[in-house]
């Protein structure tokens, strides 16, 4: 009984510390949003209702969301199902290189497309050279460029998603069909597609979610395109932190409508489908001219949507004033990259990111592995509020928490859980934690799920503590699920752009900021370079953590 006892406080004030990182921060939004205590006022409220460019902004997220969405299936699921069910010469080349937006930075392929298709772009420049044209042929600018470059990103979840959905099917589905004298087509119309309509309905709010809260696209190619990630910090610079804080509060709101939304597909989800344990049918070998077909296909839709980081590593070796007009840089050189290594300054912002990274990655772990335990092991009372408050902040924008954290954290009220982190070297880490907390939690708890609660009744029953098991027994076993959760963790706050324009400071500027101040002195070599040095870290990383899943037996 001492043991239960002990466990519900535990799980009680693990509750009060997240409910303090996560759920604070937000309703002090909420609550300065209409005055506060004392000072009650809907005179915010009333000006973003009555202002038409807020629901315009409002408006401009949810249709762009949506146009997302239906961007990314048109590309995403053609090519899941084409890398998925026919065979053809580098397939899984293809299926690599398509897959790529999966692990790289945000900001990585926002400015990849800047260096390829902007106005002063590869692209571009190859078009005014053919054309004899004096200016660039087009301005990468508005809800055209935003919406290209999402769907160009975001397709990824779609193609993720029918590649998961096709190899979980029962081929033996699709063979009844068959014999049953269904065409392909009508096999695929009537049996495939209605069993992958849950995992593409998740896809698609899971597109329709990052782009809702997306902010380095619409920042840096949105012009006088203004979405309420944008209109929010607009309003912030402007010194309006009230109607700032409505703003944040509406965002809010439908980010948590899409979160109930996304749980109750996955529900669904869950629910259908169900397998047999068979292995998934293999590539189908087509007709020659088919079979050349999907082969151009493949390997162009892979290298059109790879071609940006080409660039951007191409990009990376140009020195500052050497490219002006010509359609390729005429000089190339490592003086970028020497820059970094040599300048403090420089490499400042790397090393930060480094440390910051860690530091929340590690971080966001422990409290992923406090609530998987108290949850799926003690069986505290707590323990689906404990899930639910991790999950929380992955339904909440960058730029939302952001405002949130800032205005929590820049007031000394220890008495009622506020100190002063802004403007310190903790802000940033902190907000990275919070952040990070969804991916490490979702890897710690489905790698609980798949563990034999056996083993550590075994170990139980020979004399060890609960402590013991968890080093010896679980932990081990939990291995892979931890380099995955958090391979992926630390690789979103290395490259986070979002959280760290809003909260850092000179002193503590991540690498993100560090890029985007490049590009605003004209020195794209010296950006792609910081570009680079984000993605090649972020691909370390991801292989590092496979080769230590791969080692763990």
């Amino acid at each position: 009984m001492k043991g239960r006892n002990r466990r519900e406080l535990l799980g009680l004030g693990l509750l009060l510390l997240l409910s303090w990182l996560v759920v604070y921060p937000l309703a002090i939004v909420l609550v300065e949003a209409v005055g506060g205590p004392g000072k009650w006022t809907l005179e915010a409220v009333r000006r973003f209702v009555g202002e038409g460019n807020e629901w315009r902004a409002l408006g401009a997220s949810l249709g762009l969301s949506v146009a997302s969405a239906v961007g990314a299936a048109l590309v995403g699921i053609p090519l899941g199902v084409l890398t998925t069910s026919i065979a053809f010469p580098g397939r899984r080349i293809v299926s690599t290189l398509l897959g790529l937006p999966a692990v790289l930075p945000p900001l990585v392929g926002v400015l990849a497309f800047l260096f390829l298709y902007g106005e002063t772009g590869f692209a571009a420049h190859l078009v005014q050279r053919l054309t004899g044209l004096d200016e660039a042929p087009w301005r990468l600018q508005g809800v055209g460029a935003v919406l290209l470059v999402h769907v160009a990103t975001m397709y990824v979840y779609f193609y993720l998603f029918t590649r998961a959905g096709l190899s979980g099917l029962d081929p033996s589905l699709a063979e009844a069909a068959a014999a049953l004298g269904a065409t392909r087509w009508q096999t695929f119309k009537r049996v495939t597609l209605p069993l992958l309509r849950p995992a593409l309905a998740g896809a698609g709010l899971l597109v329709f979610m990052t782009s809702l809260a997306s902010f380095s696209a619409p920042y840096i190619f949105g012009g006088g395109f203004r979405v309420m990630t944008t209109q929010i910090t607009a309003t912030k610079l402007n010194g309006d932190d009230r109607l700032a804080m409505v703003e944040t509060a509406a965002l809010l709101i439908v980010a948590l409508i899409g979160l109930l939304l996304l749980r109750a597909t996955e529900g669904k989800a869950d629910a259908t489908g169900a397998r047999k344990g068979v292995g998934p049918a293999p590539a189908r070998v087509v007709r020659p001219m088919a079979r050349l077909g999907a082969t151009v296909l493949g390997w162009v839709a892979a290298l059109v949507l790879a071609l940006p980081l080409a660039t951007l590593i191409l990009v990376s070796f140009v020195p500052r004033g050497t490219w002006t007009m010509e359609p390729l840089p005429p000089v190339y050189s490592l003086v970028n990259y020497r820059t970094m290594l040599n300048e403090p300054s420089r490499l400042a912002p790397i090393l930060t990111s480094l440390w910051m990274a860690g530091v929340a990655t590690a971080g966001a772990l422990l409290l992923a592995i406090a609530v998987a335990v108290l949850s799926r092991r003690g069986r505290v009372r707590s323990g689906a509020l404990l899930e639910g408050l991790m999950a929380l902040p992955w339904a909440v924008p960058g730029t939302v928490f952001a405002i949130a954290l800032a205005t929590t954290m820049s007031i000394h009220a220890p008495w009622v859980g506020r100190f002063v982190l802004v403007g310190t070297i903790w802000i940033l880490p902190l907000a990275y934690l919070v952040r990070n907390l969804p991916i490490a939690g979702r890897a710690v708890l489905t790698g609980f799920r798949q563990l034999d609660p056996s083993l550590e009744e075994a170990g139980a029953s020979l004399g060890a503590g609960r402590g013991r098991i968890l080093r010896r027994i679980t932990l081990p076993l939990l291995r892979p699920a931890l380099a995955a959760g958090a391979s992926l963790a630390f690789v979103t706050a290395f490259g986070d752009f979002v959280t760290s324009i809003m909260l850092y400071t000179y002193d503590t500027r991540p690498i993100s900021i560090e890029v985007l101040s490049s590009l605003r002195q004209a020195d794209v070599g010296q950006a792609a370079a910081f570009g680079v040095v984000l993605m090649a870290l972020s691909a370390a990383v991801f292989f590092l953590a496979g080769e230590g899943q791969g080692t763990t037996g």
